[in-house]
């Protein structure tokens, strides 16, 4: 699967809010929304007032680089979600919260989410005591998620910096010490921390 390499700070900018995916550089004054919060790109001061149809691709990009997943990936979750018996939206976004790479990222265990990709890929994380380097696997109630021994002395000074910033979700518990993680049940909505209007979402997809 493809993935996108340019610069993140870009992507911020284009949405006009944090989308957090450079960890630390997101909290300080040093974040370029902060100081150019304009669209990247010329003539930027002329372009045309956004349409409908703009005003809902720009919602569905945000939700996709906020989770860090790409077009295809994201039609699933979508075309998930219209089979559940609840609200959509809350269905897509709850199916994104028990990603696995978010789970590692939620807990402090990385900086970003593109961080806990990169855990996961490395073979540094295990589930239920196997290894796994699936970012996108979807966790349930019960799950355990920990980093294996051989990281544990490499990684635990990383992720005890990282989880200073991070509040533990009550869905989750977190143990720094055994660098342990466990799901204790399915993700509210109410702590979901995105500000993106799904109806607008769903719109588009149901056009």
């Amino acid at each position: 699967m493809g993935r996108y390499t340019g610069p993140k700070c870009r992507l911020c900018r284009r949405e006009g809010v944090k989308l957090f995916l450079r960890g630390d550089r997101c909290y300080s004054a040093q974040c370029p929304i902060s100081k150019r919060p304009q669209v990247p790109g010329q003539h930027t001061r002329f372009r045309r007032r956004a349409t409908p149809y703009a005003i809902r691709i720009r919602e569905k990009q945000k939700l996709k680089r906020i989770y860090g997943v790409r077009e295809a990936q994201f039609r699933r979750y979508v075309e998930a979600g219209k089979q559940w018996k609840g609200v959509t939206g809350e269905a897509i976004l709850m199916s994104l919260e028990k990603r696995l790479d978010n789970v590692v990222y939620r807990a402090g265990f990385a900086h970003s989410r593109n961080q806990a990709r990169q855990l996961i890929g490395h073979g540094h994380i295990l589930v239920n005591g196997r290894r796994a380097d699936i970012a996108s696997r979807l966790l349930g109630e019960g799950d355990i998620v920990e980093v294996r021994p051989q990281s544990r002395d490499k990684l635990r000074p990383q992720i005890k910096e990282a989880a200073e910033r991070r509040p533990v979700p009550t869905w989750m518990t977190r143990d720094l010490e055994g660098l342990r993680i466990q799901v204790n049940a399915e993700p509210t909505v109410e702590e979901i921390e995105q500000s993106v209007n799904m109806n607008l979402i769903v719109e588009f997809y149901s056009r």
